[in-house]
């Protein structure tokens, strides 16, 4: 199960969520392009890259296409470790608000990860938006096709 919460002094939002998958598998997932598209966000969008650099300093931008309508998403990978990224993310529907996510990936043994996920936004409106956005449906479904990839062999 995912938990999704909100800190109550920072305007934070931490996941949290265990896998059956290396911390190796996880990273692959997050940073080879063609991976990530099969897995994040709700089932009912596709998701396509238009730019992928997963090395620190590097950057990406895809898009996401629900029923004719197109959803763009863009950031800077500011580092990309063996077991850790950090990160910017933006939606270009709201190009003022920049978030830095930091995920690091913890390997509980018996090829188990604990992923932790931690989004920093400018306010606590911000903050609020989002998790008032539906953001759970996407990390929830978006996580669940992850466990699916990791359990298949597939990442």
């Amino acid at each position: 199960m995912t938990s999704i919460e909100a800190d109550k002094d920072l305007p934070i939002i931490r996941i949290t969520r265990d896998f059956a998958a290396t911390p190796a598998q996880l990273m692959r997932a997050h940073t080879d392009p063609e991976l990530f598209v099969l897995w994040v966000g709700p089932d009912a969008i596709t998701t396509k890259v238009d730019h992928w650099d997963a090395r620190t300093g590097g950057s990406w931008r895809y898009v996401s296409e629900h029923d004719g309508q197109e959803f763009a998403f863009h950031g800077s990978f500011h580092q990309v470790g063996a077991d850790r990224i950090v990160q910017t993310f933006t939606f270009e529907g709201q190009p003022d608000d920049v978030a830095l996510e930091t995920l690091w990936f913890e390997d509980l043994g018996d090829g188990r990860t604990r992923l932790h996920a931690q989004s920093l936004v400018d306010s606590f409106e911000g903050r609020d938006a989002w998790l008032q956005s539906g953001m759970e449906v996407g990390v929830n479904e978006g996580y669940a096709k992850l466990e699916r990839l990791a359990v298949d062999g597939r990442i």
